[in-house]
């Protein structure tokens, strides 16, 4: 069983910042990918960034130069550092782990952008 708990969502002003994280325990092999995905009200849950075991990245064009994901392997922890936020960026972000070809998911922290 693998369990995900995030923290680190909340209201921010267009152009703050935000770090959201997400540790990961339970049964977590070496080989994984974590990340990131989001879904706005009324549309479908879309990629923000993941990371695999070795470091390779993958984020959204929509993020990219503003966004930056990390995870320390050594505490099964992954970290989204959000710049420049819009009120484009607001959404419920869920933390995913991919391993032996199962998908386990956060249960959402909530990214609010607005003056």
């Amino acid at each position: 069983q693998v369990q995900l708990v995030e923290s680190g969502g909340g209201l921010v002003q267009p152009g703050g910042s935000l770090r959201l994280s997400c540790a990961a325990s339970g049964t977590i092999f070496a080989i994984n990918t974590m990340g990131w995905y989001r879904q706005a009200p009324g549309k479908q849950r879309i990629l923000v960034a993941v990371m695999t075991h070795t470091g390779f990245t993958n984020y959204a064009d929509s993020v990219k130069g503003r966004f930056t994901i990390s995870r320390d392997n050594t505490k099964n922890t992954v970290f989204l550092q959000m710049n420049s936020l819009s009120p484009d960026d607001t959404a419920a972000y869920y933390c995913l782990l991919r391993q032996e070809s199962n998908d386990y998911w956060g249960q959402g922290t909530q990214v609010t952008v607005s003056s």
